[in-house]
């Protein structure tokens, strides 16, 4: 049994769950089912980012304390994750002692193992706080930040510490050149190269005006104590989520993978990487940096006012078919759109039409022409070709070819469309007639019935509980959760008792 910890951006606390958030999660329980499913000890991290002058302003601008804010928002994004099934194992506030104790630890390993890493310096620019971090002429359109076009941004002077990002060039562009598996997608590697090309800049570690935040270890040497950049104290949370610097920490750490938005990229694959090297610490396996969903072309974003009601899109069809739907129309390796007529069609066709009506047939020709027992049958071209395709399943689910949750789903729905081909070629309820079609009857379902057992399976990653609803009608006689890919091959169905229950995906009325 291998370990895998696999963590996502902490979700910034001004504002509740969006359809990004949701977006971001969902892709990455698909992948943390997926390797339950291989048999991996795995460990998902979600959380929020609960510090910076973003919240202090949210929070003065609603007549609250910073802390009563994030508190409401932590339980509000903890309900959405139960809601969509999101099966973290643990959730992690940067408000939480334990985090800050990390954080100052992390921040004096690295004074005392890289002294010269930290420095003094009089600072101006300006200043995006929807990004809650400094911008580069580069990021700055028409006066406004690039990805928060409707913020003023601010001109800001102060003296702080800062972090001596630049003595890490060279050290970043071998680890991307070298290993490139580090960073992916390949787009989101190549911004970077280019990015270490232009040349890194020092960042800030402090903030001279934020109230709102973790203190810097260390004062200034005109004795002012300042606060920790709320990156600089954010981006450790995948650390201090193990207990660092206490207890088993070096157990789980390093990170198998880090998710994150693209827009984000470059704090987690050069500002963190930098950190953990100066601090003498292993850095994360692998960075994947997704796309955006996008409304009406337009990125999803609450300053922007570019909105989608995320309970409302969930009550349409319900939690999985709002799960499939993300991770099959929006590519995890670049940008994609949400539109309620694509939501609908996708629902009508692949779910109810396609997956659900297939299932509906299968179990009720067993019902009718087996009394409900599955028969024992030779494998068939059906199962032949659908084994044929699983290594390219698994090879958008786990790494091999990058995270391709799009790539897999239309791999089994290839699956999907055969069985229903199948169906109308051999035509059961004729087989039925004939006594002497007998045997090839039962070669027909019980084929059937095998593929439908193996895509609750392989569909289990993002549609948990559909998949377990049709692992139950099917009459399967071992937990889902207990089963593993490697059992695939040779699923033996014969004996199940099937008991047809509700449709998986109702076309009379939207599921609640």
């Amino acid at each position: 049994m291998s370990s895998y910890f696999l963590t996502t951006a902490i979700d910034y606390a001004n504002g509740d769950p969006h359809l990004g958030h949701a977006y971001e999660k969902i892709g990455a329980d698909a992948i943390a089912r997926y390797r339950r499913l291989r048999g991996d000890d795995v460990h998902f991290l979600v959380g929020m980012d609960e510090h910076g002058q973003k919240v202090e302003q949210t929070a003065q601008a609603q007549g609250i304390a910073p802390q009563a804010l994030v508190d409401t928002l932590s339980d509000h994004f903890q309900a959405m994750w139960k809601r969509l099934g999101i099966s973290y194992d643990q959730f992690m506030r940067t408000t939480d002692a334990q985090h800050k104790a990390g954080v100052r630890a992390l921040i004096e390993r690295i004074f005392e193992r890289n002294p010269t890493d930290f420095y003094e310096k009089a600072y101006e620019g300006w200043y995006c706080v929807g990004c809650e971090s400094f911008k580069q002429d580069a990021e700055i359109v028409d006066g406004k930040c690039v990805l928060h076009p409707t913020r003023t941004l601010e001109w800001v002077e102060e003296r702080n510490w800062f972090f001596r990002l630049s003595r890490y060039t060279d050290f970043l562009r071998a680890r991307l050149i070298d290993h490139p598996e580090t960073l992916q997608p390949d787009s989101r590697r190549n911004e970077m190269l280019a990015l270490l090309d232009r040349g890194l800049e020092d960042v800030s570690a402090s903030r001279s005006r934020l109230a709102w935040g973790i203190p810097f270890p260390k004062p200034l040497s005109s004795g002012e104590t300042q606060t920790t950049y709320v990156w600089f104290e954010a981006l450790p949370n995948y650390l201090t989520a193990t207990g660092f610097p206490d207890g088993a920490w070096a157990s789980r750490w390093p990170a198998q993978l880090h998710i994150v938005g693209k827009d984000i990229t470059r704090f987690h694959s050069m500002i963190w990487p930098a950190m953990l090297e100066a601090a003498g610490l292993p850095l994360p396996e692998r960075v994947w940096g997704h796309g955006f969903v996008l409304l009406g072309g337009e990125r999803f974003s609450k300053s922007a006012g570019v909105r989608l009601d995320l309970n409302e899109a969930i009550d349409r069809f319900g939690p999985d078919a709002f799960r499939y739907f993300l991770l099959r129309e929006v590519p995890f390796d670049a940008d994609g759109s949400f539109s309620w007529e694509r939501f609908e069609d996708r629902y009508n066709s692949d779910l109810a039409n396609a997956w659900g009506n297939l299932a509906s047939r299968v179990i009720s020709m067993v019902e009718r022409y087996c009394e409900g027992i599955v028969p024992s049958g030779a494998r068939t071209d059906v199962d032949t070709r659908d084994a044929a395709e699983l290594l390219e399943y698994h090879e958008a689910m786990d790494g091999t070819r990058g995270f391709l949750l799009h790539e897999a789903l239309r791999i089994v729905w290839q699956s999907v469309a055969r069985g229903n081909e199948y169906v109308d070629r051999q035509a059961p309820w004729k087989l039925a007639k004939d006594p002497a079609q007998r045997a090839e009857l039962e070669t027909t379902l019980a084929s059937l019935v095998r593929q439908l057992a193996r895509q609750a399976v392989l569909v289990a990653p993002f549609m948990p509980d559909k998949a377990q609803e049709l692992w139950t009608q099917l009459g399967a006689t071992r937990p889902l959760a207990n089963q593993r890919f490697h059992m695939l091959a040779t699923l033996d169905v014969t004996g199940w008792q099937v008991r047809k229950g509700e449709s998986l995906f109702p076309k009379e009325k939207p599921a609640a």
